[in-house]
């Protein structure tokens, strides 16, 4: 971009008189009983919708009232832990749990074998896309690369704007299909024309899931294990949805429900899913540990992983923002599900990966962090880790790129977001137009 230091200068001008006109006191969200965020004082979201989708659940109704209780997920009606537990060894979930999210009902095995297979046939992209569209314009944000690809591939389809539910699962399956291929080759592009490292892109294969094609797709000499691959998977089977009440889900609903086509609500979607304070949490949490091994000493040592977390709380260390990252959920109070299934795996790769060392710091936070915040916080419900804690280690011991963490969330969530959009349209028909109180003041 062309250098524009006068823009530059006139927008800092500016900047004092934003601050003063933009800024709303918390008395007045009190005075006119306004949640910010649509969440209440103790974190709760203001209902907005109705789904049949997925559900949270981390209180129970007791006959005293609501108590905290170790958290559950369920889509369409299954508990996240019984549709993986059910997987076999060498079985992987995401193409069956993308159908379930989708069409609301399990498979068949034939209605599984026949998803796959027409999944495996769209993981295609137009001709000369790859060097047309991807490669031409490398970014180190790879959401954003990925962003500009699905906006550009509504110029290929000849019925982007075409009302019709079969119209929009039609191209639901095709993005499920192509995510992984835009994350990994907007990846390589940046890689190659911005890092000078070599250039190689890998075709899918039709019959392997899609974790394998990922992994497939990413390394240079193509290989990857199956446990690898099934961790990958679970994953991926985690971050697909989560309850409908998140920013990314939400936006591609108000999006949705204004009539606009699936390409531009899901690039609508991905540009929520890339702010830090939503899709980026994992990579904070690999920021935060690169910090601890770097300035504590002995990772077996229980006081001193203790006392080094102890200043972080204070501000004192890593960001001075005097937070543990990975602790804690906005949604969930005892635990987080998802963790709690993810655990197991991350330590069978970590052994694999001969990263047990690792794996007892992470797992010495994960004990010491609820009680120090307990402490400083005052905060005595529990606290327990998040998915996000344990994500990004997977994602470093497959030797995954901190680029490619939040796209991989993405490559996931596009199932979730397709699940809304579908429920959007059948189900509610209606566009979301909020309503904000204007505490303008009038001037003469």
């Amino acid at each position: 971009m062309a250098n524009q230091d006068f823009l530059v200068k006139y927008a800092a001008g500016k900047l004092e008189l934003c601050v003063k006109n933009d800024t709303i006191s918390d008395t007045l969200f009190q005075e006119y009983g306004v949640n910010r965020g649509l969440r209440d004082v103790n974190g709760k979201g203001v209902l907005t919708g109705l789904t049949n989708i997925s559900k949270i659940v981390s209180f129970k109704e007791e006959s005293d009232g609501k108590e905290p209780c170790d958290g559950e997920l369920w889509y369409r009606g299954y508990n996240i832990k019984t549709l993986i537990n059910s997987l076999g060894s060498g079985e992987f979930g995401f193409e069956k749990t993308a159908y379930l999210l989708l069409f609301g009902e399990l498979p068949s095995k034939a209605e599984e074998k026949e998803f796959a297979e027409v999944l495996g046939k769209c993981r295609t992209l137009p001709t000369n896309f790859t060097r047309d569209v991807i490669m031409k314009a490398p970014s180190k944000d790879i959401m954003n690369s990925m962003t500009r690809s699905i906006l550009t591939l509504a110029s290929y389809d000849e019925n982007t704007s075409v009302g019709g539910v079969d119209n929009c699962i039609r191209q639901c399956i095709q993005l499920i299909a192509n995510f992984p291929m835009l994350a990994v080759y907007g990846y390589h592009a940046y890689n190659h024309y911005e890092n000078d490292s070599s250039m190689y892109i890998h075709r899918p294969k039709a019959d392997l899931s899609t974790a394998e094609n990922f992994l497939r797709m990413l390394r240079p000499d193509n290989q990857y294990t199956q446990l690898e691959a099934k961790v990958l998977d679970i994953a991926l089977m985690l971050h697909m949805e989560h309850g409908g009440g998140n920013n990314s889900t939400f936006t591609t609903r108000v999006v949705t429900s204004a009539g606009t086509d699936t390409y531009s609500a899901v690039a609508a979607a991905m540009s929520s899913l890339k702010g830090p304070k939503h899709g980026g949490a994992n990579i904070k949490v690999m920021e935060m540990m690169q910090d601890i091994r770097a300035n504590v000493h002995d990772w077996d040592d229980r006081d001193e992983v203790k006392a080094y977390l102890a200043r972080m709380l204070d501000g004192e260390v890593f960001d001075h923002k005097g937070l543990i990252y990975g602790m804690g959920h906005a949604v969930y109070s005892l635990s987080d599900p998802r963790e709690r299934i993810f655990r197991s795996y991350v330590e069978k790769l970590a052994v694999a990966k001969n990263q047990d060392k690792e794996l007892r710091l992470y797992n010495t936070i994960e004990e010491v962090a609820p009680e120090l915040i307990g402490e400083k916080r005052h905060i005595f419900k529990g606290v327990s880790p998040n998915v996000d804690f344990y994500s990004g280690f997977v994602y470093e011991m497959l030797n995954i790129p901190q680029e490619l963490y939040t796209p991989l969330f993405a490559i996931a969530r596009i199932v979730g977001w397709s699940a809304h959009r579908l429920e959007e349209m059948v189900g509610m028909n209606k566009i979301i137009r909020p309503a904000y109180k204007s505490v303008m003041e009038e001037k003469e």
